[in-house]
């Protein structure tokens, strides 16, 4: 059975840039600008708190793991009130050792592992868009074991490393998004894998994206007429069935014409149009540029 949350992923193509171990003491917080590349932190031992702009805050205790798909401006601080000291992770340089917040001395109140990674995809702005803001999920350890070990191969030399470090960063994204499927996930595509009759039909459109799709093709799959399926995929994604069709044949075409192994018919079949030259006007219109010079500069 396809899976569109692997595929996307896939897509994605994650790579681990930096991790690095973080603890506190005393009355501690920090606050970070903006920083668009996704962000992840687990809980190693002890409590803090987490205040995302757009969404409440909370406590995370041992054991929580958080993923920020895109990182928007947070603050992180002990239990206890605290300035927040102003950090811009775009300008700062990243540090070389354990950060610590706070006391500088003495045993830590809280220990956490965090960090960040990039998506090569042209399209990760759209894929992203289509996951939640703030991913907090309490009561998973294979997430904490993933993060630990991301974090002994980030800090180690060895043959391998960075295919290492991918497959990782891979499966934890796939354990996280998967840990909060269904479970009052916003709009989108969690949401939309979460509902037994959208995740027909997204399913369907990512099995054949070279197939001539309609929405009553989509409805009918679904078992339910054209207007109540079309109202449920807009309400649980986010965008019109159609729309995330034509989006997701245009990721795969831009992954098939990064390969430049792939004739521009051919590319045009696999993703649903009947001529080269028709592919041609519709990639322009998504993309801005005609397939054979994003191919070149791609």
């Amino acid at each position: 059975m396809t899976d569109p949350l692997s595929q996307i992923i896939t897509l994605l193509r994650p790579r681990a840039v930096f991790s690095k171990g973080i603890s506190g003491a005393g009355a501690w917080g920090v606050r970070y600008a903006e920083f668009g590349h996704p962000g992840f932190c687990a809980v190693i031992e002890g409590d803090c708190r987490l205040a995302v702009d757009g969404e409440q805050s909370v406590s995370l205790c041992q054991g929580d793991f958080v993923l920020l798909p895109a990182t928007p401006a947070f603050t992180i601080s002990s239990v206890e009130p605290a300035v927040p000291v102003r950090i811009d992770p775009k300008v700062t340089p990243a540090p070389t050792g354990e950060v610590r917040h706070g006391r500088p001395d003495g045993p830590p109140d809280v220990g956490l592992f965090g960090g960040y990674f990039v998506f090569d995809s042209p399209d990760a702005a759209l894929l992203v868009s289509l996951l939640p803001r703030m991913i907090h999920i309490r009561g998973v350890p294979r997430l904490s074991a993933l993060v630990r070990l991301v974090g002994e191969e980030a800090n180690v030399e060895r043959t391998g490393r960075d295919l290492i470090l991918t497959r990782l960063v891979e499966l934890l994204l796939i354990e996280a998004l998967r840990s909060v499927e269904g479970k009052g996930a916003p709009s989108g595509l969690l949401c939309g894998l979460a509902d037994a009759r959208v995740s027909v039909a997204l399913r369907d459109m990512h099995a054949e994206p070279e197939r001539s799709w309609t929405v009553k093709d989509l409805a009918g799959g679904a078992g339910m007429s054209r207007s109540a399926f079309f109202d449920r995929f807009m309400r649980k994604v986010g965008l019109r069935p159609m729309e995330y069709l034509l989006a997701w044949r245009m990721a795969v075409a831009k992954e098939l014409l990064r390969s430049r192994t792939i004739a521009l018919d051919e590319v045009a079949r696999r993703v649903g149009y009947g001529s080269a030259s028709t592919f041609s006007i519709a990639f322009g219109r998504h993309v801005g540029q005609p397939p054979g010079r994003y191919a070149r500069q791609a």
